[in-house]
């Protein structure tokens, strides 16, 4: 059976109804400056190895800083960031201009304040579509208590508090 390929903008209204969590990817550049964007395409794959995925945009300029052995981080925002989250999805600017970060234990950028954060190192990079997806081992790991920065139907949302 052949069915006709999707439109593109149904898809994306589709999966928009799937909720997902806002993180922040972060990683040196060969200067070592630190490079970063927003990213929602983010899962767990495994516990032993410890391993997560993240999908980066073939077009993006974040992609040229990955390759096997990198470390990298993955920022997970709390529902205070928004603007944080607004900050790293906007080209055309210094993203970590008046940000507060530091070396993780890896190296790799983590944002202060964070809801969450894993510091991986690259285990292998898969081509897929128009993106490309990012294997990476999870070497550390920290989180506090707070609520996530949610996005759901292409904009922010918030859980309701507890009953």
């Amino acid at each position: 059976m052949t069915l006709p390929l999707i439109e593109q903008q149904h898809f994306r209204r589709v999966c928009g109804k799937y909720a997902t969590g806002i993180t922040v990817l972060t990683v040196l550049d060969s200067s070592g400056a630190p490079q970063g964007m927003t990213a929602n395409s983010f899962t767990s794959v495994s516990l032993d190895p410890p391993l997560i995925l993240v999908c980066i945009d073939r077009r993006t300029s974040l992609l040229a800083h990955f390759r096997p052995s990198v470390y990298f981080a993955i920022n997970i925002l709390g529902e205070e960031h928004r603007d944080l989250s607004g900050r790293f999805a906007r080209s055309g600017q210094d993203r970590f201009e008046g940000v507060a970060w530091r070396p993780g234990e890896t190296g790799a950028p983590v944002l202060a304040d964070m809801l969450a954060t894993l510091e991986c190192c690259v285990t292998q990079v898969v081509e897929a579509g128009d993106h490309v997806v990012v294997l990476g081992e999870a070497l550390h790991a920290t989180w506090r208590e707070g609520r996530p920065l949610l996005y759901f139907n292409s904009s922010y949302q918030e859980l309701r508090a507890e009953a």
